[in-house]
């Protein structure tokens, strides 16, 4: 299977960590080109704003089909959004028979390209992060390979929750910031009766339940079915918090909000990721030990 890479935020740091991910996705079977895409650099961006735009607007032209994989995020598509054919990007990416796989700040994009297009792209790993890791998580390699080449795929997420009523809907979302910065512009979708997954790093629990709010107050949530909390890491609480931690904000929340919170989804800037169809179809079923998500209605490849 070929995956092509493409770098339209920031670039890689080290190098040599995306080049460890290159190796490794070749010892697993996958074909890969662009490796270009790790050498741009202009200030903290992978190139100028015209190379990156480039590279987005290169996603899909051709004939084979394959793999659109983001080299990292960082910073830089919202600086772009406005200057995207998305349109383009949907008629070479059907055309082509290509997948759009990222996170972090490729969020900006794939919400923009669900909102302008209603095409499916996938919040998954990436090549610096996740590919190129020591080591590398097989369950995050596993999930990428299956949900990328399997019309639908169930994964049990051992973690309990308060409800027991199955829930299902389009499946949407990702960085929890990115999404947030999207309210009132024309690149933020609007799904009703969805199913919203969220994630952020180096987020205190209070601005994490801030931006749930805004996404409340600014009616997002209230058109949902669910949300799925991901993975939240990498931030301190202090004395200053006085017991207020990640729990206690998600149990505040669930009291506040009438809209289900579920916690434990595996998916952000971890290393036990899954890979999610932003635009697909998704059940959540609760069940004593937690919860099944079963994904489905989205492109696949040949395996």
């Amino acid at each position: 299977m070929l995956i092509r890479l493409h770098a339209p935020s920031g670039y890689p740091h080290p190098v040599e960590r995306a080049e460890r991910g290159i190796a490794v996705l070749r010892e697993l079977g996958y074909r890969v080109e662009g490796e270009g895409a790790i050498a741009r650099r202009h200030q903290r961006f992978a190139g100028t704003d015209d190379e990156r735009l480039a590279d987005l607007h290169s996603i899909g032209a051709g004939d084979t089909p394959g793999i659109a994989l983001m080299v990292r995020g960082g910073y830089g598509l919202s600086r772009l959004l406005e200057r995207i054919d998305y349109a383009r990007v949907a008629r070479q990416v059907a055309h082509s028979g290509t997948l759009m796989v990222g996170h972090s700040d490729f969020t900006a994009f794939q919400l923009a390209y669900l909102a302008q297009t209603g095409g499916v792209s996938f919040a998954g790993p990436m090549l610096s992060a996740d590919f190129g890791a020591e080591p590398v998580d097989p369950f995050m390699a596993a999930h990428f390979r299956a949900v990328t080449t399997t019309p639908t795929v169930t994964e049990t997420i051992a973690e309990p929750q308060p409800y027991d009523v199955p829930l299902e809907g389009t499946l949407w979302g990702g960085n929890l910031a990115m999404l947030c910065s999207l309210v009132g512009t024309p690149w933020m979708p609007r799904i009703r009766d969805g199913i919203l997954f969220v994630e952020d790093v180096n987020e205190h629990p209070y601005r994490v339940e801030r931006m749930l709010l805004q996404l409340w107050q600014a009616g997002v949530l209230s058109g949902q079915r669910a949300v799925l909390l991901g993975d939240f890491s990498s931030y301190r609480t202090t004395d200053y918090d006085n017991g207020y931690d990640l729990g206690e904000m998600v149990a505040w929340l669930r009291a506040t909000l009438p809209v289900p919170i579920f916690t434990g989804l595996p998916f952000g800037h971890c290393a036990r990721k899954m890979t999610l169809p932003v635009g697909g179809h998704a059940v959540v079923a609760p069940h004593p030990l937690g919860y099944t998500l079963t994904l489905s209605a989205y492109p696949v490849l040949s395996a």
